[in-house]
């Protein structure tokens, strides 16, 4: 079965309070590749690797820019950012998958031209793995 990305959701979990945020526009792909350690000796006629540290690179999540309140998306994101705020979020998707992860955002507002809405986007830092719930 296909399924579409839309009616994806991110939450933010601050105090233990999950808080979605609205207007989530893309996300990013969750997933990682080792980095690989050599460990290749003289008498090898090949290469050989292990697996080391996980990469995740950037996890940058899109968003409509709302700063019309205390709860719009870009005040709660933008607020953990000045603060170096840390939080798990979650990314739930249509089929019930979701991941879980610790990170502090880094919010800067994307470039605007004629024509287009305002966007943002927040790059994920993160201070954990990443978890995956199966449906």
């Amino acid at each position: 079965m296909a399924y579409s990305a839309n009616q994806s959701v991110l939450h933010v979990l601050r105090g233990g309070t999950p808080t979605k945020l609205e207007n989530l526009m893309e996300i990013p792909e969750l997933g990682s590749t080792p980095e690989k350690i050599d460990v290749t000796t003289l008498a090898d006629r090949t290469k050989r690797y292990i697996p080391g540290i996980r990469e995740y690179g950037d996890l940058v999540f899109k968003f409509l820019y709302d700063n019309t309140n205390e709860e719009a998306n870009y005040r709660i994101l933008k607020d953990m950012d000045d603060n170096g705020e840390s939080a798990a979020f979650r990314i739930e998707y249509p089929d019930g998958t979701s991941h879980q992860f610790e990170a502090i955002p880094a919010v800067k507002i994307d470039a605007g031209t004629v024509n287009v809405a305002l966007t943002f986007s927040a790059t994920m830092m993160l201070q954990s793995d990443v978890s995956t719930r199966n449906p």
